[in-house]
């Protein structure tokens, strides 16, 4: 692992237990210049994951607590008419940030969720017919609980696929829940955390991870996944079809995150785990399937791991 992801994974390790699996992905979609959304239920360690990362580094932080009743320009800003100056100023939202938490992002309407599309797609925003670029790196890391909770809005296709990952974040065992307490009893660990890292650094790494080597037949790999959930027939026990497969912006992400969890581990090349690895967190919630649980989607993914073949080679670059 890289000097600078090493020093953050530790740094969030002060803070979150048991999560070393969730931490890495999240350095992964960090490195490969991608957004994150978490689900669970509530009081699984969200949003402590996403502020621990936050203080991690030295950047720009921003948090908007998504409701029913928020505007898109409580999110991208607006224009207002300023006496003193005789003029319209814009009042920058809270997206003009480098970190952006979105906490519980669909309690808020589709109407709202929508303004970070371009955000999130394009590193800009768009008021008034005005564009104006969003600073580099920008992370968002989203957060929302299970359609099933009450208040919820599920999230519209286009908006799902703007993120490069979707992680469940799971449950503590015994150990790790007591582990938990002894930890807390006295101290609160998020409020001492200190930036391990600058923005330079993160710019930099970015810019590394583009440069991870993937061999001509693990790009063919990826391309036969994707091709293969446009056109699979769900069975063994599930009654659909794939109503949408991935798109080729998800051919695209999975790529990138091949790369980033790549750098993760340590290396300048990919091998076959990288993707496997973070092939349900990236192709699963871009699936359309009507009436079925994310659970289901994640064993189509699985399969198709399974049963695309996989040349053996030396995946070091030449």
């Amino acid at each position: 692992m890289s000097s600078v992801l090493l020093k953050i994974k530790d740094n969030v390790s002060q803070v979150m237990i048991g999560k070393e699996q969730v931490t890495e992905l999240l350095l992964a979609a960090l490195a490969a210049d991608g957004h994150v959304l978490l689900e669970d239920v509530p009081g699984t360690g969200k949003t402590v994951l996403a502020k621990s990362m936050a203080k991690s580094m030295d950047f720009s932080f921003g948090r908007i607590q998504f409701t029913p009743d928020l505007l898109p320009s409580d999110v991208t800003g607006l224009s207002y008419y300023n006496q003193e100056k005789g003029a319209f100023v814009f009042k920058e939202g809270p997206v003009f940030t480098n970190l952006l938490l979105a906490d519980e992002i669909n309690r808020a309407t589709p109407r709202t969720q929508s303004s970070l599309l371009e955000c999130m797609g394009e590193r800009q925003v768009t008021v008034d017919g005005t564009t104006r670029a969003l600073d580099r790196p920008f992370f968002v890391i989203a957060t929302q609980n299970p359609v099933e909770t009450l208040g919820c809005y599920p999230l519209p296709e286009a908006q799902m696929d703007r993120f490069l990952m979707k992680i469940n974040m799971g449950n503590l065992n015994k150990e790790q829940e007591r582990q938990m307490i002894d930890r807390h009893i006295e101290a609160q660990p998020l409020e001492t955390l200190k930036p391990v890292c600058t923005l330079a650094e993160i710019t930099r790494l970015q810019d590394d991870c583009r440069k991870i080597y993937v061999h001509t037949d693990l790009r063919d790999y990826m391309v036969s996944l994707v091709q293969g959930t446009r056109k699979y027939t769900v069975g063994s026990g599930i009654s659909h079809t794939v109503t949408e497969g991935i798109s080729p912006r998800g051919t695209l992400a999975l790529l990138r995150a091949s790369q980033g969890y790549a750098l993760v581990q340590g290396r300048d090349f990919v091998v076959p785990e990288d993707i496997k690895t973070v092939a349900v967190p990236v192709l699963a919630h871009r699936l359309i399937l009507e009436d079925v649980p994310t659970s289901q989607k994640a064993s189509l993914i699985d399969r198709l791991l399974s049963s695309t073949p996989l040349p053996t080679e030396d995946w070091t670059r030449p």
